[in-house]
Formats: C-alpha cells, structure tokens, sequence
C-alpha cells in the first residue's frame, strides 16, 4: 500500500502546486522560472512582430476605407448637382405650365448651365449621363410642344402626314392593283412595289382630306430642302426617292421632337443614335434639327443598313425598329425578305404599317396631279453660308452685321437652343447669302470676347447718339469714345457703329458683377462674352457653385501700380461706309491699341471664321 500512497502524494503535491500558478513564477523543481521572477518585478509579455502578410492586409484595408470615403463623397456631390438641377427644371416646368415661356427658357437653361458649369465628368459618370440626357429631352419636348403652338421665333410644328395612321389589313383587290399599276408613274431608283397593302393605303390617303392636306403642306417644305437634300443622298451614294421618308418621319419639319421617344429633327433620330453620326448635343445647340447634318447622318445610316440587311425595304424597317430586331427575326425565320416577314406577322405592327405606307407615300408624291398635292407651290430654297465659329456671338449680332433679323437667323439655325453660340464649342453657323464679306468685316472691329453682347449699328436718318443708345440699353459716351465721335467728326447717316453694350448690374469701367439667385457660370460667361473657365481663374473657383450675393470678376481683373496711370490713345475712326484696304488696317491697329487702353474692351484675337457657300 505504501507505493500507491508515495504516488496519491505526488499527484495531490502537483494539485496543490495548480492554483499558484497566477501568483508564482513556478513550482517546486521549475528553478528556471523561479529565479527569473524577483520580487517586485512583472515580466513583460512576449509579442510576435506582425507579418509582411499581416501588414498588406492592414494597408489593403486602409485604402479600401480611403477608397469607399472618396466614393460617397462623390455620390453625395453628385446627387447635390442633380437635385439644383432638378429644382431649376421644376420651375421651368411651373413656369411653362403658367404660360410664362421667357421665364421658363432661364429656366431650363440655367438647369443645363447648373450640369454644364460643375466641373464633373458627365460623361462617363453614368448617374450624371442619364440626367444630363433626361433634362435635355425632357426640356426639348417642352419646347417643342411650345413650338406647335406658335411660340417664339420657330415656326408652328404640324402632324406629319403619318402620325396619326395605324397598322391596316387590306383584302386582295387585283382589279385595284391593277389600276394603280396602270395609272401610276413608278419610276424611281427604289423597287417600287404596288401589291394589296400598298394600294390599300394609297386608296385610304387620297380619300382622306386630311391626310391630303398634311401631305400637300408636306410637300410645300419640300421645296425648301430638296435641293439640299437630294445633293448630300447624291454625294452619300443612296437612293434619291429615299427623300420621301422624311414624308413619315416629320413632313419635312426640322425640328420635330416625338414626345414619347425623344426622337427629333427631320429624320427622327434618337439621342443615343445620333452622336455615332457626329450629330453633337448639347446645352446650346442639337444638330439633330440642323437639316444639312441630319440628312447627312440619315443616308450614310440607310447605307450601313442596307449594306447590313441586302434589301432596301429591309433596310426601311430597320430604321424604324432596329437592325439588331430585323436580324434576329431574318435569322430564326430564314426569309430575308420583308414581305415574307409581314405574311408571317414576324414585326410589330408599326414596322409591318412603316414599309407600304412610305411607298405609297412616295408612289403619290411621284404623282402629285393625281392626288392634289400641287396645289400649294413650294417654298422657297433655303440658301444659307456657312461659318464655323469657336466663340459666344449672340444672333443678334449675327443679324445686326449681316443686315437681317433674329427670327431670319433662327430660321437658318434651327439647330440653335439658344439665342448665341457656345463660347468653348465650334459650331457651324448659318448666314444669309451673300453676307460672308460683310460678316467678316464688320465683326473685325468688334473684340471676339465681346461679341456675346456688343451690338453693331448703320446710323438711319432722323437718329441721333442718346436714340441709338437708349435703344441697345447702351451709354452714349462709351458709343461716342469706342466710335470716336465728336464735334469735328459728327455722327452721320450710314455710319457703322460699335456698340458696347453694359452688361446687366455694371457701370462704366466696372469689372465686378454681382451674382442673382438663378445664376451659374455658363448664363454668366454667356452674359459677359467670357469663357467658363475665364471665370474660374480670375475668381478661384474649383467648382461650379456660386452662391447668390457673390462679387465676381467677370473682366480680367487689372491691378496697377501705385502711381501708374493708364493714358487713353487717339485712334482712327472706327466709322465707315465704303471700306478700303488702309480702312481696314487701321481699324485692327486701333482696336488693339484700344483695348490696352481700356479693360472693358480686351485686344481683338484674329478673326478664326472661314466658310463654304451652299445653295440649296
């Protein structure tokens, strides 16, 4: 029994020797511990040195915070811009709705300039992109429905022709197909057709006084683009008969805008489509509605889809639903013909009803006597120069040097959003024929950064400096000293004047403007013919946010020395009636010097308009 009890004492030792773990170095026989553990002393704890792995997964883990910090403060910048921008459309909106149209024009372009103005990427952010865009054709649309009630300069949008026609099922009637086919002339670089459904729809237009007279009025603005419009088919390579499906499209109305698509201009193209054929799109211009561009894009996309589908009338239904919808349903029924496709109901409705009605629109409007669409004659040719310009010019401008009126300008443009030209972007304005000389001339006195403000002036009998500054809201003296009026040389009848025109809320010499509550950048650089970024650099600014009560430079801000004073030089008048060679050089030189001398008008840059002459 002894050994078991030596063994139980052992055991019952170690027990005991447990609890005192926690306030003992060791146990009896760990002599190490025990003499490392002197009183008063606590020993410290061992730690391990982190890992290369553990210090990547830390840093990894930072920059993943870092990275997710910059990302909401994005999305919360972003979402502030479209909230401004939402809240000026809103009140453009109420603003339309009271019938307040002006006021809802600021409006909706002080929502576009709140987007345009803020420094952020509209393109590639795609919350951005999408508001950008819904504001454009949101406001678009607005104006348009404007439009067809004879607002502003633009004239009244008309139904076109077939708009308001729906898909049709014709039983066979030969005798009928036979008459047509007898009576019609079907000449054309189309295969025109006459079967059951296209002689059906001719038969239901030509009883339909309405349709008749959307036709007749259609082929009335014919007159003022066909030239235009068969020259670009001709040069593009395409059909000449392709013209008549402007007839469905918009009745030849440049700037028709489906309130349902967002489709607009002549040809109807949507906003996604129209930059892949260099129809820019922006706040102050949509060369969708540019009749020459547009026309353009539509037959370099008729070639593509007929280079694509093989048939012309494939190629008609691929622009209405799309090449991608038309492949599909050639591939899955094996008929790559359009007739084959309509007999097996392979199409929605509206494409099955697009193809006949064109040609029996084009069919009709090959016979004009037999349907009574030659009762109206045609308008008159649109016949326009062209100048690319790369500056804010207002149009009134544009009409006062060219000797001609804002609506005349408009009509020209109806690519225009605005009454001026973007300041940052080319765009190709169109001018009365024949004034290209004079455009370029008379502007030459005229500082391009001015050009969104200043007015140009031919002195009328009966006129004296107070009239013709009263009537530009402008200052007789600034007329008087820009002009070099006076007493020895008097104003005359026929004399051309500059006319610096103050900017709103400033004074002679001033430099400064006060910001109001509805604007932004854009409406600011567009007021006081500056650029955007101008603005940013004389102010500091890295956004596009200005609150209202703001001082800001709208001039290039002049700090002289003290003591330094600035000496006004005598030019060469800047007035004349027959413009000579030596005329015209000592209007630059006293322009420039001019300009040094006086802050409110910059030096003139040299003139960047060139142009090409089109007659349509």
């Amino acid at each position: 029994m002894r050994p078991i009890r030596r063994v139980l004492h052992g055991v019952l030792t170690v027990a005991a020797c447990a609890p005192l773990l926690l306030a003992l170095a060791g146990c009896p026989g760990d002599t190490a511990t025990a003499s490392s553990a002197a009183p008063g002393h606590v020993a410290p704890a061992a730690t391990a040195p982190p890992t290369a792995e553990a210090i990547a997964a830390q840093q990894e883990q930072a920059q993943k915070a870092a990275q997710q910090a910059a990302a909401n403060q994005q999305a919360e910048k972003v979402q502030q811009l479209i909230n401004q921008a939402e809240a000026r459309y809103k009140s453009g909106v109420s603003n339309y709705n009271a019938n307040h149209l002006d006021a809802a024009r600021m409006d909706f372009d002080s929502a576009v300039d709140t987007m345009l103005a803020s420094n952020m990427d509209l393109k590639s952010d795609p919350q951005l992109s999408e508001e950008f865009e819904r504001l454009l054709s949101a406001i678009n649309s607005l104006e348009m429905l404007a439009l067809k009630q004879g607002n502003g300069f633009s004239p009244k949008i008309e139904e076109a022709p077939l708009e308001a026609v729906t898909d049709m099922t014709f039983p066979p009637n030969p005798e009928l197909v036979a008459r047509l086919k007898k009576e019609l002339d079907t000449t054309s670089d189309l295969p025109l057709v006459i079967n059951d459904q296209v002689a059906g729809y001719i038969n239901v237009f030509a009883e339909s006084n309405s349709f008749r007279n959307h036709m007749a009025a259609s082929m009335q603005r014919l007159g003022k683009y066909r030239t235009l419009i068969q020259n670009v088919l001709k040069e593009e390579g395409v059909p000449q008969d392709l013209i008549y499906l402007a007839v469905a499209e918009s009745g030849f109305q440049a700037q028709v805008v489906n309130t349902k698509s967002g489709a607009g201009g002549m040809w109807q193209f949507m906003t996604y489509t129209a930059p892949q054929f260099n129809l820019t799109r922006n706040g102050y211009f949509d060369y969708r509605f540019d009749p020459e561009k547009s026309t353009r894009a539509y037959a370099r996309y008729m070639k593509q889809l007929y280079g694509l589908l093989g048939d012309w009338y494939l190629a008609m239904a691929a622009y209405d639903w799309g090449p991608g919808n038309i492949q599909r349903v050639v591939s899955r029924t094996g008929y790559a013909d359009f007739w084959e496709l309509y007999r097996q109901n392979a199409m929605p409705a509206e494409t099955r009803a697009y193809v006949p009605q064109i040609l029996a629109a084009v069919i009709m409007a090959k016979n004009p006597e037999k349907y009574g669409l030659n009762k109206l004659p045609p308008s008159p040719p649109v016949i326009y120069e062209t100048v690319p310009v790369d500056y804010a010019i207002s149009l009134n401008l544009v009409a006062d040097v060219t000797n001609s009126t804002v609506p005349e300008i408009v009509a020209l443009n109806p690519a225009m959003m605005r009454l001026s030209t973007p300041p940052d972007i080319s765009y190709d304005l169109h001018i009365p024929p024949g004034t290209l000389a004079l455009f370029n001339e008379r502007l030459k006195d005229i500082p391009e950064d001015k050009r969104g403000s200043w007015r140009f002036h031919v002195v009328h009998a009966g006129e004296t400096l107070e009239s013709i500054a009263t009537s530009f809201h402008a200052r007789p003296a600034e007329i008087a000293t820009y002009n070099e009026i006076s007493a020895a040389q008097p104003l005359a009848v026929n004399d051309e004047l500059v006319v610096p025109v103050a900017a709103p809320s400033a004074v002679a010499s001033q430099q400064r403007y006060t910001t109001r509550r509805s604007d932004t950048l854009v409406t600011i650089a567009d007021r006081f013919g500056v650029t955007v970024e101008q603005l940013r650099s004389w102010n500091h600014l890295t956004d596009g946010r200005i609150a209202a009560g703001r001082s800001l430079y709208v001039a290039q801000p002049v700090r002289l020395a003290p003591g330094t004073h600035v000496t006004r030089g005598r030019k060469s008048s800047k007035r004349y009636t027959a413009p000579s060679q030596h005329s015209k050089s000592a209007a630059g030189k006293s322009g420039t010097s001019h300009a040094a001398a006086h802050a409110s008008a910059p030096a003139k840059k040299a003139s960047k308009t060139s142009s090409k002459k089109r007659a349509h």
